[in-house]
């Protein structure tokens, strides 16, 4: 750091004695809302593009997922559409198949997920899998085939 930049920084009178405001970041926020006609999609459409920052937004109807892209706080843009449409939203609980390392895990598997998604499991407290009572881990690994001394009658 040079001498007039240090000069610069002592008598800078720019700012005059306002803060910075924090800029938002461009994010992509996927909210669940259940859409069962081409009037709700229209209603939810209506619902965020009025909103300051969003740069675009997408509907897929028979996933009831819609997708706003822009300079927006995720949770503004869930408590908006609530409010707006009247329709419970919440944040996109799903994640691909792939990602999970035990996508039929209680708490993880979900029927009402749409093809290829299930919930996401990085919550400890859904994953149950993780606590395994010793009962459980005694029954699994008592007829487990890599276990040598399990039972042999099967």
């Amino acid at each position: 750091m040079g001498a007039l930049d240090h000069l610069s920084n002592i008598f800078d009178c720019s700012s005059s004695g306002k803060k910075l405001k924090k800029r938002k970041q461009l994010q992509t926020v996927e909210v669940k809302v259940k859409m069962d006609c081409e009037g709700c999609e229209r209603k939810v459409r209506r619902s965020v593009e009025g909103m300051k920052g969003v740069s675009s937004v997408q509907i897929e109807p028979k996933q009831n997922k819609l997708t706003v892209v822009g300079y927006v706080d995720p949770n503004k843009v869930v408590a908006r559409v609530a409010h707006r449409t009247g329709k419970k939203a919440e944040l996109w609980p799903y994640v691909p198949y792939d990602v999970v390392a035990h996508p039929y895990a209680p708490g993880v598997y979900d029927r009402k997920a749409p093809a290829g998604y299930v919930r996401n499991a990085e919550d400890p407290g859904v994953s149950q899998l993780a606590r395994a009572s010793s009962t459980e881990v005694r029954y699994t690994t008592a007829f487990s085939d890599e276990n040598p001394a399990a039972c042999v009658v099967m």
